[in-house]
Formats: C-alpha cells, structure tokens, sequence
C-alpha cells in the first residue's frame, strides 16, 4: 500500500503565502513524477506543478511566477509554496505520484485533498 498525507492548507488572506506538503509512504520502491492539481467546485480537476525525480517542473500558465514546486527524495515529500495568492486559487488541492512500489507495480496515486481558501 502506498499512502499520500498532503498538510499545510488552511485560509489565506488575497495576497497571502501558504506551503503546502505532500508524503507519500508505504511500499515504494521510487517515485518518478510527483504534483499537485486542484479542483474548485464545480470545475474539473487541473495540473498545478509537477516535478519529476530529475527535477525538471512543469507549472500551469495560471501560477507562474507565483507558485514553487519542490521534492526531497529522501523525504518522498513534494512542497508547494503558493505566494501571492488570488480568490481564484480557492480549491482542494490534491497530492499526486507516479509510484514503483517494491514488488514491481507501477501505479498512480492521489492525496486525500487540502483545502486552500483564499478571502478576506
């Protein structure tokens, strides 16, 4: 079994900073891509960041410039500081990960979800 706890959501005021973490546990093997989506009601699920185990990242149009991704292997914990934060980022925000667990299986897993409300 492969589990993923996602942490640091919470209420922002616009503007405001918020770091979210993400830890992925059980029988892995290694971890190869790792991200974050979002889904605000009402709206389908979308790609915030992801970073690959090299490190290269991919971010969404809407959150360049003001959103990090970040990983540390040793850790399988992937972050996401969120700066400069929009009403509009209001959303549960979802962990994700491409897993090889240790008997060879490659599977995708999901978070259980964060909530990020941005209002003043």
């Amino acid at each position: 079994q492969v589990h993923l706890v996602e942490s640091g959501g919470g209420l922002v005021q616009p503007g405001g900073s918020l770091r979210l973490s993400c830890a992925a546990s059980g029988t892995i093997f290694s971890i190869d891509a790792m991200g974050w989506y979002r889904q605000a009601p009402g709206k389908v699920r979308e790609l915030v960041a992801r970073i690959r185990r090299g490190d290269t990242t991919d971010y969404a149009d809407f959150v360049k410039g003001r959103f990090t991704i970040s990983r540390d292997n040793g850790k399988n914990t992937v972050y996401l500081q969120m700066n400069s934060l929009k009403p509009e980022d209001a959303a549960v925000y979802y962990c994700h990960a491409n897993v090889e667990t240790t008997w060879g299986m490659r599977n995708a897993y999901w978070g259980q979800g964060t909530q990020v409300t941005v209002s003043s």
